[in-house]
């Protein structure tokens, strides 16, 4: 197995970030590991605020610990930089509604700024809109909002997610193209859900890269499935059925485990399956879920995560996934701060990429990996 590492553009501006006061800026050295790749290190600043600060940070939700590890780095930064988060966030990633009136209710607190990942791209429109009006800047970390109204996202603190869904099939295909080529297989995707940029990017990352792999080794690829990633896919595609590789796309009705075990049961039960890919831990773990049925992983069919958590962890150390892409959601935590403190200093900020690193049971302990594989 090889290791690939993607996002290479997060450098020791960032770790700098992690060490300078509020409104300092960061440092632009760069600090690499095996010539390729940087590294974040945990840790926050010691210079506290020039400023009693107050931020209202939003997250998705708290269903998975990628965002408890998040709030874990943003509680941590607050504290170095003596500044107040208060941070909140709907039950599901779902609960779409729930979280825009979270994001208006931080927007009456008249915070000095506001940190929000947002569930869907474009149900916060109105009340960024609102937060400009109101002289409140918002960084978004995780997932952007490409539709924001002009100057009210001052920052996106995010990895480059269709490069990180580029790398899971860059690493999947190989292991699978000695199944490719003796009639017609299928590859499963499951997304926990079509509204969030970051989910979005992800899973036509990996389809693109997917079926651009595939065609330079002469196959043909149809995409079928969930409506948006079939018609947002930049993909050549054939019919179904004139198609070599079959991707099919499943999002459940809402972001669980199990609803996400539902889908990934229904294409692995296929009798030409063999990839699958998750494009988050929730959508990951289902897979891992319906796997307990089926006993099918790491045999029949090689399957690719996202993100870390212990269950995902256990998998790719034992080989039952073939590996997943992790991120950094302490060091995107601790970002965000970072970020918001400058825009209420008055700095100019601009939008910060975070890396993401392929990892698999032979790379797991590597130093540049193992701090990112959090539990």
């Amino acid at each position: 197995m090889r290791k690939k590492v993607l996002a290479t553009l997060m450098t020791a501006a960032m770790a700098a970030t992690l060490f300078a006061g509020c409104g300092d800026s960061a440092g632009t050295d760069t600090a690499s590991a095996g010539g390729d790749t940087a590294t974040a290190t945990e840790g926050g600043s010691t210079e506290a605020a020039a400023g009693d600060y107050k931020f209202e940070i939003i997250v998705k939700s708290y269903q998975s610990s990628y965002w408890q590890a998040a709030v874990k780095g943003i509680e941590q930064e607050a504290e170095a930089k003596g500044v107040t988060v208060n941070c909140t966030g709907p039950n599901a990633e779902s609960d779409i509604a729930d979280q825009v009136n979270m994001l208006n209710n931080a927007i009456n607190n008249a915070p000095n700024g506001i940190g929000l990942a947002a569930c869907d791209q474009d149900a916060c429109l109105d009340a960024l809109q609102a937060a400009l009006d109101a002289g409140i800047p918002v960084v978004c970390f995780d997932s952007g909002i490409p539709n924001a109204p002009a100057g009210s996202v001052v920052s996106t603190v995010a990895t480059d997610n269709y490069s990180a869904g580029a790398t899971a099939a860059e690493n999947l295909y190989p292991a699978l193209k000695d199944k490719i080529g003796n009639g017609q297989v299928r590859v499963g995707e499951v997304n926990q859900e079509a509204t969030s940029e970051s989910i979005i990017n992800r899973g036509l990352g990996f389809i693109d890269k997917f079926a651009e792999l595939a065609k330079a080794d002469g196959y043909t690829v149809a995409v079928i499935g969930n409506e948006k990633y079939v018609n947002d896919s930049k993909a050549e595609t054939v019919a179904e059925a004139d198609a070599d590789i079959v991707i099919e796309v499943a999002v459940p009705a809402q972001t669980t485990v199990e609803l996400c075990a539902t889908e990934a049961s229904a294409i692995m039960n296929k009798s030409d399956t063999i990839g699958m890919f998750g494009s988050n831990q929730i959508a990951a773990e289902g897979i891992l879920t319906a796997n307990e049925n089926l006993g099918v992983l790491g045999d029949k069919i090689l399957a690719a995560g996202f993100d870390a958590g212990s269950v995902i962890k256990s998998a790719v150390s034992s080989g039952t996934m073939y590996g997943a892409v992790t991120q950094s959601p302490l060091v995107m935590g601790i970002t965000t701060v970072d970020v918001l403190c400058d825009a209420a200093s008055g700095k100019s900020v601009s939008d910060v990429p975070t890396d993401g690193y392929w990892y698999n049971a032979d790379n797991m302990e590597d130093p540049e990996i193992a701090p990112n594989l959090y539990d």
